[in-house]
């Protein structure tokens, strides 16, 4: 598409967009009574306007049927994670066998740790990208100590090229060829947080597959936000989290997928609770762990009712939009609209102010931009905060904006440029 970098142009774009009503089931907060250009959804999602119903239908199970809520009413909570199953599937391409709502992100890549890194004295190193998100980093470095081992001889961190901010795929490739012998998991973020770049996921599996190690990723900025297909791309483990593009509330419950291929797999470790016990057995209260049959036999504790009826408020919305395939065709278009308005407050500013250092291809990253400005950088986040655009500072000079195709317009795509392009005149002098 030819963008043009006007208001109208902005509007005409929502106009044709068979998506634009979605924006209408969400809560925009406000300063000074005046909605934000909400732009941090890789951080936070805004909340749907059914979350309150979903969670008030539970609060009245609660009231009106107590301990009984378990099994009568609406959705008794003794199976209401199978409600979510089925949509969370859609999400990041699954079978609803394969996923399942319980705990939070880095208690969730624990859990599947304990089954998929199994080192041995020959295999025992982990390969992931460098710059990760802390929790990632700090998981796996425990898990690896846990073993015996030190992280320093265990982990393998990938990193870009001096001078890169991204990692290129033949080298994470390169790296797991070079290290296949001594790696017993491949083990990356599906989006980097940092950059916004998407990796090669397949090709990564495939790698990780051919050295012969197992392969997981953390989806945390991947799931809700890309097309993802986990069970064809033979990913054998994933988790996620679901308050990002998911929207289901700060804190929100986490999911996870493993592929059905392990399922049959006794030899795999646990760390077993009552909730993952075989369900039609599990009230008999007996010694001798039995998982119930696929992922839902990874659950340890008691399921977390309320975060679900808030993750699942979400995925209703996302399953009217018809799941991922047309979020993410409008996806690709207001990031490649953002992408090129940056480039014009270049223009207008005579020099690179602003460098985007997530990947220009659009099949390498998903709704974020991550922004290097050059001057005055945390002062221009503040000031485009206090006028009424909200995204992400990362530091030491990085603002990051996610336009969502759930909730954000082209139109607050433009108004985000058009003041960034105000306040750069404001507050960088001709000298800098």
């Amino acid at each position: 598409m030819i963008f043009e970098n006007n208001q109208a142009f902005a509007q005409s774009l929502d106009r044709q967009d068979p998506l634009h009503h979605l924006r209408d089931e969400f809560l925009f907060p406000k300063q000074h009574g005046v909605p934000f250009i909400y732009l941090c959804g890789n951080s936070l999602g805004l909340q749907p306007k059914a979350a309150r119903s979903y969670v008030d239908q539970q609060l009245s199970n609660w009231e009106n049927l107590a301990v009984e809520g378990w099994f009568e009413g609406e959705n008794p909570w003794m199976y209401y994670h199978k409600e979510l199953k089925g949509l969370m599937a859609n999400i990041v391409g699954a079978g609803p066998q394969e996923v399942c709502p319980m705990n939070t992100l880095t208690v969730n890549l624990h859990l599947l740790m304990v089954s998929f890194y199994r080192p041995t004295a020959k295999r025992f190193k982990i390969i992931m990208e460098a710059g990760a998100f802390p929790s990632d980093q700090y998981a796996i470095e425990s898990q690896v100590r846990f073993h015996g081992y030190d992280p320093k001889d265990a982990i393998i961190e990938v990193a870009g090229r001096n001078g890169e901010s991204t990692l290129r795929t033949e080298d994470i490739l390169a790296a797991i060829a070079d290290n296949g012998e001594q790696i017993a998991l491949v083990l990356f973020g599906g989006i980097n947080y940092f950059t916004g770049q998407w990796f090669d996921m397949p090709a990564i599996t495939e790698a990780g597959h051919r050295a012969g190690a197992v392969v997981g990723f953390d989806l945390a900025h991947a799931a809700g936000n890309v097309p993802l297909q986990l069970h064809e791309w033979d990913i054998d483990f994933a988790c996620w989290c679901s308050y990002k593009y998911q929207n289901a509330g700060p804190g929100g419950i986490s999911g996870i997928f493993v592929h059905e291929k392990h399922f049959s797999d006794t030899s795999l470790h646990r760390f077993a609770g009552w909730w993952g016990y075989q369900e039609q057995q599990r009230f008999k209260m007996e010694k001798g762990f039995m998982a119930e049959a696929g992922a839902d036999g990874w659950q340890v504790s008691c399921t977390q009712v309320v975060p679900m009826a808030l993750y699942h408020a979400s995925l209703k919305i996302f399953e009217s939009a018809g799941f991922i395939g047309p979020l993410r065709e409008k996806s690709l278009q207001l990031t490649a609209y953002l992408y090129y308005l940056v480039g014009e407050v270049n223009k207008a500013l005579g020099f690179e102010q602003y460098k985007i250092i997530t990947p220009a291809a659009e099949g390498e990253r998903g709704a974020q931009l991550s922004i290097i400005a050059r001057y005055k950088a945390k002062e221009i986040f503040h000031a485009l905060v206090a006028n009424n655009i909200l995204g992400d500072w990362r530091e030491p000079n990085v603002i990051r904006l996610s336009p969502v195709p759930l909730y954000n317009s082209f139109e607050d795509v433009f108004l985000t440029a058009a003041r960034m392009l105000t306040i750069s005149k404001e507050l960088i002098t001709p000298k800098q």
